[in-house]
C-alpha cells in the first residue's frame, strides 16, 4: 500500500461519529475522580497552610524533583495540549513555532534567572527588581506588569475550560467557565501554594502519560513511523508541511519567537515556583527537569497535531470549534473510543485547573505581598491580615478569569498564551535582567522600563490585527505585527537604560555589590 492512500483507510470523524458535545458518563467519571483527588489534596493542604509563608511557598520544601514536575505541569497548559495540537491539525507546520518557541525560553531561565531569583527574592519577582532600589514604586509597576500577564494568560485557559465542560457535559459555555473559576478558587484559597504543587505535580504525570499513549496509538497507524504520518498529512492537505500558513511575515515570526523565548523568563507564575526549593541547586535542579519534560511533551503535540488533522480532518475539527481546540479529545475518541476521550478530557481538565491555580496565586502575591503588604501598609503586616489579603485577591482574580473566559469565547487558546509571553518579555524580562546584572540601573528606569512595555505591548495588541481584524472585523489594523514583542521588548530596554542614565541613583549602585553577593552565595553568606 502506497503513503498517497494511507490515509483512506481511517473513516473521518464527522458529527455521527463523535460523541463530544452529548451525554459521556466515562467523561465525566474521570472528570469527577480528579476534582474529588485535587479537592482532597486541598483538604490535606489547607491543614498544613498556616502562614503566608506556606500560601506563597508551600515553606520552601519542595525537592528540586517535585519542583522539576510542578513547574512543567504549571508550564504545559491549555495552550500546549489542546491549542498547539489544534495550530498543527488546521496549520501543519507553522504550529512547530508555539511548540519550539515556548521551549527555548528555558535555557534562560536556567542560566540568567533561576538562581538568584531564588537568591534575592522571597515571594515574587519584584522582590528581586525592588531589592536595592525604592520599595514602593517598582512595586506598583511590577503588579502592573503581573496583572496583564496574567490576564491574558487567563484567557486561554478559561476559554480551553469552557470549551472542555461544554462538550463534556453539554452545559452553557458560560456556566462551564464559572464552574471552572469556582473550583480553582477553592483550591488556592483553601490549599495555597502546597495544594498547587501537588495538583500541578499530578497533572504533569497524568498529561505526560496520556499524551505519550495518544501519541502511540497514533504512530501505530503508521508503521511507527513519523515520516509516513507526515507524508500522509501532504497528500491529504496541500501545503502543510510548509511555513506560511499561521505566520507569513517573517518579521511576525521574529516577533512571536522573541515574545515565546524570552517571556518565559517573565511569567510571574513560573518565576514564583522558584521560591518553593530549599536553595539555588535545587532551583537549578528543578529547571533541569522541568526542561526535560517539556521538551519531551512539546514532540508529542507535533505528533497529536498531524494525528488529528489525517486522522479526524480538518472539517470535523472546525464543526467543534473554530480554534481548533477540540482536535486531541476528538483524537483519543477516534483512537480509544469513548473510555479514553474520558481519560483525555479529564486530563485536559486537570492541566487547565493546576494553571489557573498556579496563576491566580501568583496574582494574589502581586495584589497582598507586593501592593498591601509592602505599599499601603509600608511592610508592616501581621501574617493573618497577609492571609486574609491574599485571599481576597484570590476571589477577584478568579471573578476576573471567569468574566475573561467569557469575553473571549471562541478564540485559539495557544495564539492568546502567545500575547501574554509578548507582555511578560517586555513588562516584566528587562527590569529582572538589569536589576540583576547592571550597577546603574535606578527606581525610575525599573519603573519606567516596566510600564512602557506593559502599555506599549497592551496598546500595540490592540491595534493589531489580532483584535482590530480578528475580534472587532475591521478590514486593516493600524500595527501590522500580530504579536508586538520585536517592538516592544528592545523598547523596555532601551526606556530602562536611558532613564537610568539620564537619573543616577548613588544608593542602588552602592548595593548592587550586596546584590552580586547574595546572588552567588545565597542569603546564608
Amino acid at each position: 500500500m502506497g503513503i498517497n492512500s494511507l490515509w483512506y483507510n481511517f473513516p473521518l470523524a464527522v458529527d455521527n461519529l463523535t460523541n463530544l458535545g452529548h451525554f459521556n458518563p466515562l467523561a465525566i467519571a474521570f472528570f469527577i475522580l480528579f476534582v474529588a483527588t485535587s479537592l482532597g489534596i486541598t483538604y490535606w493542604a489547607a491543614k498544613l497552610t498556616k502562614s503566608t509563608v506556606h500560601f506563597y511557598t508551600a515553606g520552601g520544601n519542595i525537592s528540586g524533583f517535585q519542583n522539576g514536575l510542578a513547574l512543567a505541569g504549571d508550564f504545559m497548559s491549555a495552550a500546549s495540549f489542546l491549542g498547539i495540537a489544534g495550530l498543527v491539525a488546521l496549520n501543519g507546520f507553522d504550529g512547530l513555532i508555539y511548540s519550539i518557541g515556548f521551549l527555548v525560553g528555558w535555557p534562560i531561565v536556567m542560566f540568567l534567572i533561576a538562581e538568584p531569583l531564588r537568591n534575592l527574592g522571597k515571594y515574587t519577582f519584584a522582590d528581586v527588581v525592588a531589592y536595592r532600589l525604592q520599595q514602593k514604586p517598582v512595586r506598583i509597576a511590577a503588579a502592573i506588569g503581573t496583572l496583564a500577564v496574567i490576564s491574558f494568560y487567563l484567557i486561554a485557559q478559561m476559554v480551553g475550560a469552557g470549551e472542555l465542560i461544554k462538550l463534556l457535559f453539554g452545559f452553557e459555555y458560560e456556566l462551564a467557565v464559572v464552574i471552572v473559576g469556582g473550583v480553582m478558587m477553592a483550591y488556592v484559597i483553601f490549599g495555597g501554594m502546597i495544594a498547587t504543587t501537588w495538583v500541578q505535580i499530578i497533572k504533569a504525570v497524568l498529561l505526560l502519560g496520556g499524551t505519550i499513549l495518544l501519541a502511540i496509538l497514533v504512530l501505530a497507524k503508521f508503521g511507527f513511523n513519523p515520516l509516513n504520518l507526515f507524508a500522509a498529512a501532504a497528500d491529504k492537505y496541500s501545503g502543510v508541511l510548509a511555513p506560511g500558513k499561521q505566520v507569513s511575515d517573517p518579521l511576525d515570526a521574529i516577533s512571536l519567537g522573541m515574545s515565546l523565548m524570552f517571556g518565559t523568563a517573565g511569567l510571574p507564575h513560573i518565576l514564583m515556583r522558584f521560591y518553593t526549593v530549599p536553595d539555588a541547586k535545587a532551583a537549578r535542579v528543578s529547571v533541569t527537569y522541568a526542561t526535560a519534560f517539556i521538551g519531551f511533551f512539546y514532540l508529542l503535540t507535533f505528533i497529536l497535531g498531524f494525528g488529528a488533522m489525517v486522522l479526524v480532518g480538518q472539517d470535523a475539527i472546525k464543526q467543534i470549534g473554530t480554534g481548533g481546540n477540540m482536535a486531541a479529545p476528538m483524537l483519543a475518541e477516534f483512537l480509544g473510543g469513548d473510555a479514553f476521550l474520558g481519560f483525555i478530557a479529564a486530563v485536559s481538565f486537570a492541566t487547565i485547573l493546576a494553571v489557573v491555580a498556579g496563576l491566580t496565586l501568583s496574582g494574589a502575591a502581586a495584589l497582598s505581598h507586593d501592593l498591601w503588604v509592602n505599599v499601603v501598609r509600608g511592610g508592616h503586616a501581621n501574617e493573618s491580615e497577609q492571609l486574609k489579603v491574599a485571599r481576597g485577591a484570590t476571589m477577584l482574580l478568579g471573578a476576573l478569569a471567569i468574566l475573561l473566559g467569557i469575553l473571549f469565547k471562541g478564540q485559539n487558546v495557544a495564539y492568546m498564551v502567545g500575547l501574554a509571553f509578548a507582555i511578560a518579555a517586555s513588562a516584566n524580562f528587562p527590569a529582572l535582567l538589569l536589576s540583576m546584572l547592571w550597577r546603574r540601573f535606578t527606581t525610575n528606569g525599573a519603573v519606567a522600563s516596566m510600564l512602557v512595555g506593559t502599555l506599549s505591548s497592551l496598546v500595540l495588541i490592540y491595534f493589531s490585527p489580532t483584535i482590530q481584524v480578528t475580534i472587532l472585523k475591521h478590514a486593516t489594523a493600524p500595527f501590522p505585527l500580530k504579536n508586538p514583542g520585536l517592538v516592544t521588548i528592545p523598547l523596555a530596554f532601551i526606556v530602562g537604560i536611558v532613564v537610568s542614565l539620564l537619573y543616577s541613583e548613588q544608593e542602588a549602585e552602592e548595593r548592587f555589590a550586596e546584590v552580586e553577593k547574595r546572588i552567588d552565595l545565597g542569603s546564608q553568606s
